[in-house]
């Protein structure tokens, strides 16, 4: 009897030494298995837990039993021996399982024809309440009783029921931490939040729905809108919304990158004779991984980086520029400010390009259409302004008015710089109708409305880089940081657009003016 206390009290020392060392609540339980077939000589074991409905008994964890066989070992909560033991709460030992009825053998590893086979099985208790059932069996021996197998294995069940507890203490804590996470990253988020936090008008509670039930997916989002109007922020808020926010959040405009650079630049260059270059290079997918992609002016791609980006949307791989398959997993946002459905019919866009990216389309309002949250988002930048300035303005009624009455067709980016450009010109405590440029409204461009008709997403956008050049003297980079632009991208619009003469003539006049 020495021999087996000191069996017991080994294992026992093994079992409580990697308690609490590993989090995993299934791979701890098979350690303790793992011991107890080592040390006290059990050809199997297993721990059947009630699952999440109180319904059933099922197998979590084993010693000796297949994957397969651990599938079948489910149980009602009155079937069997294991069934007995959770309803009664009691120990059962079975000497001889060839003789006991009630023993199913549902796993179907019990075949000895020569030799009796003992079976035990012991409640597990937690706070008073049995949570499922150790069970395990040896080969006969005289030499032990079945009552000290019972009583060593009841020791055991009580640390299965420490290990129990532990994990869910930790599961609770990680639920903590996670809704304590996602209640942060939405504070974070404020930053991004910006013009929907102060706009309280329909259109964008509409907006800020649709971004809150799209952000947990892995949809593919295509945001629409004038440039200005939030598309950057709104992509951005998805991202940070969503489980890939611990991410990159990676932004490509496509209209800012030559076309014979963007292939590369998107999906990266291999190394070799056919590339040209020395070493590898990942693109902007690649650094991605994980998170989300956003696509700016996707309407400006070249028809063959379409159809890169197609397969990539289909079969989650693409093709470095000189070989080499890469598969990344990126959430892939597009946005634009052209109308994509034309450009199909124009055949410039590929359409079932144009399918796999409209799976979950969001237009951001301009602000003409939602002037009940233009003194809103005014007080918002001013407030703003005055922490990074450290002087606090304010609008007089007369100037709020005018704002308000005004179309701003470059939305809330024009919005943002002209209050930074007020604080900073402005002297006195206050803004009024007379520090605001006179070309603000004077100026044909900045009435988007024609003969009662709305304009195209196209000529809005035309609009605002005649009405940001005017306001700068037809200076292209002034007007490009005024709009948020590179030199580049403006050059790109002025070509687009055919301004090209119309600024070098206005350019003149200005110089003969002095």
């Amino acid at each position: 009897m020495l021999k087996v206390y000191e069996f017991e009290l080994k294992a026992l020392y093994e079992i409580t030494r990697i308690i609490g060392s590993a989090l995993e609540l299934d791979r701890m339980l098979e350690r303790i298995l793992a011991i107890l077939g080592s040390t006290m000589f059990m050809k199997r074991a297993a721990v059947a837990l009630v699952d999440a409905a109180g319904e059933r008994l099922c197998i979590r964890a084993s010693h000796g039993l297949t994957e397969q066989e651990m599938r079948r070992g489910v149980y009602r909560l009155d079937e069997g021996v294991t069934g007995r033991v959770f309803r009664t709460a009691r120990p059962f030992a079975v000497p001889d399982v060839t003789k006991e009825p009630l023993f199913l053998d549902r796993t179907g590893s019990r075949k000895f024809d020569k030799e009796k086979l003992s079976f035990f099985g012991v409640p597990i208790f937690l706070s008073g309440k049995c949570i499922g059932v150790l069970q395990a069996d040896r080969l006969f021996d005289q030499d032990v009783s079945l009552d000290e197998d019972v009583r060593f294995l009841s020791i055991v069940a009580q640390c299965i029921a420490q290990v129990v507890s532990l994990n869910m203490q930790v599961q609770e804590r990680e639920e903590g931490l996670r809704r304590e996470n996602t209640s942060l990253r939405a504070r974070l988020s404020d930053d991004y939040r910006r013009f929907f936090i102060v706009g309280k008008s329909q259109p964008m509670l509409r907006v800020q729905q649709l971004v809150e039930k799209v952000a947990p997916t892995s949809a593919t989002v295509l945001l629409l809108g004038e440039s200005g109007a939030g598309k950057t922020l709104a992509a951005r808020l998805i991202h940070e919304l969503s489980d890939r926010a611990h991410h990159p959040f990676v932004k490509v405009n496509c209209a800012a990158i030559p076309e014979e650079v963007l292939e590369a630049e998107l999906f990266g260059q291999a190394e070799g004779p056919l590339s040209g270059i020395k070493g590898a290079r990942p693109g902007r997918l690649e650094e991605a991984h994980k998170g989300a992609l956003l696509l700016d002016e996707i309407g400006e791609l070249s028809p063959g980086t379409q159809g890169k980006l197609l397969r990539f949307l289909q079969e989650k791989e693409f093709e470095r520029v000189g070989g080499g398959v890469r598969r990344v997993d990126v959430r892939v946002i597009a946005a634009t400010n052209t109308e994509l459905e034309k450009a199909v019919e124009r055949g410039e866009f590929r359409e079932d390009l144009y399918y796999r990216l409209n799976v979950f389309p969001i237009t951001i309002p301009p602000l003409r259409r939602r002037r009940e949250d233009i003194p809103s988002l005014l007080n918002h930048f001013l407030e703003r302004l005055s922490r990074e300035y450290g002087r606090r303005l304010v609008l007089t009624p007369a100037a709020l008015d005018a704002l308000v009455k005004y179309d701003w067709p470059g939305n809330v980016r024009e919005m943002e710089n002209l209050m930074e450009r007020l604080s900073i010109l402005v002297e006195s405590g206050s803004i009024d109708v007379g520090d605001i440029p006179a070309s603000l409204f004077s100026s044909p461009a900045a009435h988007v409305h024609r003969g009662g008709a709305p304009m195209s997403l196209q000529e809005m956008e035309k609009n605002e880089v005649v009405t940001a050049l005017e306001r700068h003297r037809w200076v292209q980079s002034r007007a490009a940081r005024e709009l948020g632009l590179t030199l580049r991208q403006m050059g790109y619009r002025v070509k687009k657009f055919g301004l090209e003469q119309l600024v070098h003539q206005r350019r003149r006049e200005y110089r003969r003016a002095g």
